[in-house]
């Protein structure tokens, strides 16, 4: 008995050594970073999983999202009718007739613009042309009335090309595609409006404890975020586009009124939506009416972008979007290649509501762990 006691006793000595020699094995610098290496593919090939997944049933996650967005920019005045005894449902309508008449508003300002302009537009534009080519001939180098032809026939030939009306065939399922979407998201908007805080309790049902208190923290965080970036630029997109357009105004260029409309909106894509549009601005001046005009609308879209990057985006936006500028343009630059205009909309807004949550991961002052900031004692 003793003699299978010795034994027994032996092989779990040989089993704790084999186990303490797997842990060494695995605690030893080259053993840390085959862990590191791991969790990082599991990491990203979750990532990878879930942004396939994003593409793929991108007509049903985008008006989700920007359902989101929406419901988040309109929750204050939600809960102040509802603060003053206006019934659930009314409140609701109220908010989202409102953001409807907005997108409707800016669709017809678009509409009616070029509607009315057009024909100034063509007459200006042949006189604009005239004068551009008479410029040309002034540049140091020879530009040939052959060479333009060439071009002009070049746009023509893919004007009446196969390719172009494929083009157009692929821009009419698009249009199906964006009215569908449209749809869903004024559906989901609603519900937001309505039941936001219900739905968002109703999936927290699952947590417990802490973890029920952190994802409380995140959803606030989410809405906060996402809300005061859109009110926040929204306001800078208003005044930039109030700026420009009066510019543009007094210059005497033509669509005016639809330029600062693109104004307004290429503003929510951030540090390259103003310089698009104030191309677009030059472009129509230059053409329409000279290259005299369009290097004052190039130092009217310079003026206000700079009024707008050292005054309003630091009061308004100092608290919402406390990223840096090589995290914007990342995150922009991902969004633009994933999901084309409308990730290059959401890439930034989404990135900041991260970095919320990193923010508020231990508590609502207390970031995550590995994310904060180390004392000069500690860093020694």
């Amino acid at each position: 008995m003793a003699i299978f006691r010795s034994r027994e006793g032996d092989a779990t000595a040989d089993a704790a050594q084999a186990v303490a020699t797997q842990a060494n094995q695995w605690g030893d610098p080259f053993g840390r970073l085959a862990t590191r290496s791991i969790q990082i593919i599991v990491v990203v090939v979750v990532a990878a999983g879930l942004i396939y997944s994003f593409k793929t049933l991108s007509l049903v996650t985008i008006p989700v999202l920007l359902a989101l967005i929406f419901a988040s920019a309109m929750h204050p005045v939600v809960s102040f009718l509802r603060k003053h005894r206006v019934p659930s449902l009314v409140a609701t309508l109220i908010a989202l007739f409102g953001i409807l008449a907005v997108l409707g508003l800016v669709g017809w300002l678009v509409v009616w613009a070029v509607e009315n302009q057009a024909s100034s537009l063509v007459s200006s534009a042949e006189k604009g042309i005239g004068q551009l080519q008479d410029f040309i001939t002034t540049l140091p180098f020879s530009i040939t009335d052959q060479q333009i032809e060439d071009v002009r026939d070049t746009v023509v030939n893919f004007v009446t090309s196969a390719s172009f009306g494929s083009g157009a065939l692929a821009g009419a399922s698009a249009v199906g595609s964006f009215a569908t979407g449209l749809v869903l998201m004024i559906v989901v908007l609603f519900f937001f409006l309505k039941d936001g805080p219900a739905i968002w309790e109703f999936m927290l049902r699952p947590f417990r404890g802490q973890q029920y208190a952190r994802a409380r923290r995140i959803g606030d965080k989410t809405v906060q975020t996402l809300g005061g970036y859109v009110r926040g630029t929204a306001t800078v997109a208003a005044v930039d586009a109030i700026g420009i357009g009066l510019g543009l105004w007094i210059i005497g260029v033509p669509l005016a009124l639809p330029l600062a409309v693109v104004v307004f909106l290429t503003a929510f894509i951030p540090l390259v939506g103003a310089t698009a549009a104030g191309i677009l601005a030059a472009l129509v001046a230059l053409v329409a009416n000279g290259p005299i005009d369009a290097i004052w609308v190039i130092a009217v879209v310079v003026l206000v972008n700079q009024l707008e990057g050292n005054l309003l985006q630091p009061v308004l936006m100092g608290h919402t979007l406390r990223l840096h500028g090589l995290v914007i343009l990342v995150a922009l630059t991902a969004g633009t290649v994933l999901g084309g205009i409308v990730g290059a909309v959401i890439a930034v807004p989404l990135t900041a509501v991260a970095w919320g949550i990193v923010g508020v991961w231990k508590g609502p002052d207390q970031p995550a762990e590995m994310f904060r900031q180390k004392r000069p004692e500690e860093v020694r």
